[in-house]
């Protein structure tokens, strides 16, 4: 009579079922992990894009006012009263180089209306504070505001 040799004494081989889903779901949350770097990293790189481009604009304003008119300096004021970020108040701006300004933030920066950007100039003291306002989808306005000591060249 032949026996049969006992499972308890063969050695273990391959995994079980247990141990290939615990695997898998280890492996699972590294992914999930790794996507959710990935998404914080490009909003990330969008939200500095967006900043760099924003500065870039704000300086090519203040360029724009160290060639122009100092007699006209109070023209570039663009909704200059209210200190509540994304919501200045006042009149707008009638100078054309303001003008062009506005439709260049309006075309760089995501939902950027020109009733949102604000130019305070204080023509006594060369005080240029300018502050820009965009908004990217559902998130919270995003702002900047640079403020730089104009000395206008006079003729």
């Amino acid at each position: 009579m032949r026996r049969r040799p006992s499972s308890a004494a063969a050695p273990a081989r391959g995994f079980t079922l247990l141990e290939v889903l615990v695997s898998l779901l280890v492996f699972s949350l590294g992914v999930l992990a790794l996507v959710a770097i990935q998404a914080t990293a490009t909003r990330m790189a969008t939200d500095a894009r967006e900043r760099s481009t924003a500065t870039f604009l704000a300086d090519q304003l203040l360029a724009r006012m160290l060639i122009s008119d100092p007699h006209a300096a109070a023209d570039f004021n663009h909704r200059p009263s209210g200190s509540t970020a994304c919501s200045p108040s006042g009149p707008p701006s009638g100078n054309a180089v303001v003008s062009g300004w506005l439709g260049e933030v309006a075309a760089q920066l995501p939902n950027a209306p020109e009733g949102q950007q604000q130019v305070r100039v204080d023509a006594a003291t060369g005080l240029v504070t300018v502050r820009l306002c965009w908004q990217n989808g559902n998130e919270a306005p995003r702002y900047l505001t640079v403020t730089n000591q104009v000395q206008w060249q006079l003729p």
